[in-house]
């Protein structure tokens, strides 16, 4: 069973053992639906519908899918090799093709070296499964669930260059909030793209979810009136859309500094989440973006989308050596189920096999 959101609970000796955080009206539809079984801390990533349009099965079939570009060039490295220093040649190159990055890659070799020396592995299915046990253990700290109820409301600031699924990513997120019972409202702070407003505003009307805009408005005034709404409507939820940037824009950079001041004036401790999303295309310079937009914002996550297009999706161990910024979702497709929380052990299972 897949997980989306981690529910922060208040449980005092008389109440149940699942209930809503103290400090969010007890309207807010933010508490896990009766049926929920009382110990049950993670809500379901899955929207239960009665048109429901795949088994959620069907996710890792998806998942191998779309990593398939990826997972070509590794397993069929082992399929009847020997095990000596050309597989350990064949796997490096592979992996630095991955985008996995120079540190990750020797870190596995290495690694991999030692346990198969350690283990006495002697064939190749035995040295493929010990590769898959040391990408698990490299992801797995990436691995974070999004807590909600904490904050009312939960305001999101969510950045990322033009062109990585940024306004899309929003939209799914608002629909799959919506669905765990949490109100949205959504601002529009992507001044600058041509049609982002309106495209964000076209997600807003499909999901009946509020969207604050100023019509050539400033980014960090529309981030602050969409706090202010948010309180003062009781909604759980706020998703800040910041237009896209190069990290070598500076200008642009600081302005993102500066919307997050203005958000932290509106409510004190927020954004609470701060998120980058990614374009899994683009290899090692999504690491750059990732070390950048870190700098800046101090990142809380990462949503990394397009993996289904790409033979690059190694650079998710290179994030995880060089700047392991958790790895909240990822997004194989277009569909709002193709955007799912990330799994380590999946990740490496659909990549491995």
């Amino acid at each position: 069973m897949f997980s989306f959101f981690k529910k922060k609970t208040v449980t005092p000796e008389a109440t149940p053992p699942v209930a809503a955080p103290a400090s969010v009206p007890a309207a807010a539809p933010v508490s896990p639906p009766a049926s929920a079984t009382p110990d049950s801390s993670l809500l379901d990533f899955e929207v239960e519908t009665a048109a429901r349009p795949e088994p959620k099965q069907s996710w890792m079939s998806r998942l191998k899918a779309g990593l398939s570009k990826t997972s070509a060039n590794l397993s069929v490295l082992f399929v009847g090799a020997r095990i000596d220093d050309d597989l350990y040649d064949e796997l490096e190159a592979a992996l630095l093709m991955s985008d996995a990055g120079i540190d990750a890659t020797q870190y596995l070799l290495d690694a991999l070296k030692r346990k198969v020396k350690e283990d006495k592995l002697l064939d190749a299915a035995a040295v493929k499964g010990a590769l898959k046990e040391l990408l698990i253990d490299l992801l797995r700290p990436l691995e974070k669930s999004f807590e909600l109820g904490r904050h009312q409301p939960t305001v999101m600031m969510i950045s990322g260059v033009n062109g990585a699924g940024k306004t899309t990513t929003i939209g799914k997120l608002a629909k799959h909030m919506q669905a765990h019972g949490q109100s949205v409202l959504l601002a529009a702070g992507d001044t600058f793209r041509a049609a982002a407003r309106e495209q964000l505003m076209v997600w807003g009307q499909r999901n009946n979810v509020t969207v604050v805009s100023q019509e050539s408005g400033d980014p960090a005034a529309v981030s602050f009136d969409a706090v202010q709404s948010g309180k003062a409507k009781g909604t759980n939820v706020v998703m800040i859309d910041t237009a896209g940037r190069l990290p070598t824009q500076l200008h642009l950079m600081e302005e993102l500094k500066k919307i997050k001041r203005v958000i932290g004036k509106g409510m004190e401790g927020a954004p609470h989440e701060t998120l980058l999303v990614i374009d899994g295309n683009t290899g090692q310079n999504a690491l750059a973006q990732v070390k950048a937009f870190d700098d800046a914002l101090q990142l809380s996550g990462l949503i990394i989308t397009k993996l289904d297009g790409t033979a690059k999706g190694g650079v998710i161990a290179a994030i995880a050596r060089v700047r392991p910024v958790p790895v909240y979702f990822i997004g194989i497709g277009e569909k709002i189920e193709d955007l799912q929380p990330f799994n380590a052990a999946e990740f490496v299972e659909a990549l491995l096999g």
